[in-house]
């Protein structure tokens, strides 16, 4: 069973997109978000699951690059 991780911007907070690993990644992992653009996450945080749920919600915190 995969990860379905929210990959947050830790610039502004807000959600970049969803993606799915297959095992839960580690805080220095380096992805490819679906512009092509290659991130490391900073930090992870794992939620606690909903009443009745078995996954709990995985976010994976990236710095993305501004295009100046």
């Amino acid at each position: 069973m995969g990860i379905i991780a929210t990959i947050m911007n830790t610039a502004t907070g807000q959600p970049i997109q969803k993606m799915s690993f297959g095992r839960m990644p580690k805080p220095w992992a380096s992805f490819n978000l679906a512009t092509g653009e290659l991130v490391t996450a900073e930090r992870i945080d794992v939620g606690k699951p909903a009443p009745g749920k078995f996954a709990a919600p995985v976010s994976v915190w990236v710095t993305v690059k501004t295009g100046d």
